[in-house]
């Protein structure tokens, strides 16, 4: 096969838009609702409310902020009031995924509190419930944990759960990536006590920004909408108690994600279509796809990743900002594939970068557990050997998952990556 670069871009994850978003823009800007209200943000609330299972949605400006009014919150809740120009986390430590996003972790630092990354389990890419069980051994007063779906894959979320409710601690759950996954029937973002989704640009639906905080609690969603609104007392004048935040989702926003909605089904089966093709297409080469529970879990399939066998593995090295590799023949690495990926118009990316290994928290405690088969369990604080996050972003790479390539662009791309094993 002769192949050229694609004359246009393949993307990671792109928007998809269809027209009817276009027509609820048209409505806010009809009925002149361009603000922070309006008729698109109640509908759009509403729909994430009833697809989600949750009682109450909060449509907030991004997915980060509704994880930092989450955390707030939760902080709120254990600790009570904080002094002024303090967080409601008050120094204390929280646990959370190691590999994601640091917009997972970030909303714990805002509210003054101390990361503890918890190490990742092979079988979802997720945090793993065992390492969280001897993080609250070495940790016991540790009351709030904050875990992310890696890629849209639900992690063993009921095991964390059951580790949480042991300990009394609260969870903020980060669904930001898996809108619309399921695990055993139950949609994620129902799991934690506090929740919270994203509409970036890149996510299976979006707003081009956006996010939700889900709740059950009445009380908890009037709270956050509060706070999101610069915390406004009812007074006749601008009256303020607490400090608030500029944080409310748009009704344009709202009006993109209201046309959205409707497309989410359709979205998550042509990312599943997309998994499996290349799963069939990989089956001949030294890799794996990033796992999920097939019996328990329905991943939306954002994001479809592949991990290199080790004995296939280049050499290659890494800084924090650069990558080298030397080609060897039958084998290859993640910078070696993203760079001929990138050659023929192709975008692709590393998984992210495990938190415990960014600069600015190196220094947080990191926990990790090894096992030998034979039930013994040894806990790390960093610096360990065994790191299981650090060892996927080593080997691991996400792969063009545009839910608009079409399965001839797909192919391609498989024909690609074999060639870098030759």
């Amino acid at each position: 096969m002769d192949i050229k670069p694609f004359e246009k871009k393949i993307w990671l994850s792109s928007p998809t838009m269809h027209g009817d978003e276009l027509r609820w823009v048209q409505d806010a800007f009809e009925k002149n609702w361009i603000t922070t209200a309006g008729e698109n943000l109640n509908e759009c609330e509403r729909l994430v409310a009833e697809y989600v299972g949750c009682k109450y949605a909060v449509g907030l400006s991004c997915g980060t902020a509704a994880l930092h009014l989450a955390v707030k919150l939760a902080g709120e809740k254990l600790y009570g009031q904080p002094k002024p120009n303090q967080g409601t986390l008050q120094g204390h430590k929280v646990f959370c995924t190691d590999m994601t996003f640091d917009a997972t972790v970030n909303p714990v630092a805002y509210e003054d509190g101390e990361a503890v990354f918890i190490d990742t389990e092979r079988d979802t890419w997720n945090m793993d419930p065992a390492a969280l069980e001897k993080a609250f051994e070495i940790y016991p007063d540790v009351k709030l944990i904050v875990v992310a779906h890696l890629y849209g894959t639900p992690g063993k979320i009921e095991e964390i759960k059951t580790v949480c409710d042991k300990y009394g601690a609260l969870i903020v759950e980060d669904a930001a990536e898996s809108f619309g996954a399921a695990y055993k029937g139950v949609q994620t973002g129902n799991f934690g006590d506090y929740n919270a989704i994203s509409f970036n640009g890149n996510k299976i639906i979006t707003g081009s920004s956006g996010g939700i905080f889900l709740t059950d609690s009445k009380e908890d969603a009037d709270k956050v909408r509060k706070w999101s609104t610069q915390s406004r007392e009812a007074a006749p004048w601008y009256q303020h108690e607490e400090i608030g935040y500029n944080y409310r989702m748009s009704n344009i926003i709202a009006g993109i994600v209201r046309g959205q909605m409707p497309y989410l089904g359709e979205h998550i089966t042509q990312k599943k279509a997309i998994y499996k093709r290349y799963k069939e297409g990989f089956k001949d080469l030294p890799v794996s796809m990033n796992p999920y529970d097939e019996q328990n879990s329905e991943p939306n399939f954002w994001l479809s990743c592949l991990l290199i066998n080790e004995d296939a593995m280049c050499r290659q090295v890494r800084s924090d900002s650069e990558a080298l590799y030397i080609h060897e023949p039958g084998k290859s690495c993640p910078t070696e594939i993203l760079e001929t990926l990138a050659k023929y118009n192709a975008e692709g990316r590393p998984i992210w970068k495990p938190m415990h290994m960014q600069p600015i928290y190196r220094t947080n405690p990191f926990i990790t557990v090894e096992g030998n088969g034979r039930g013994r369990t040894n806990a790390y604080i960093s610096g360990s050997s065994v790191d299981v996050g650090a060892d996927i972003f080593r080997r691991g790479l996400c792969l063009p998952s545009d839910n608009k390539m079409t399965p001839e662009q797909q192919d391609v791309i498989i024909e690609i990556i074999h060639r870098c094993f030759l």
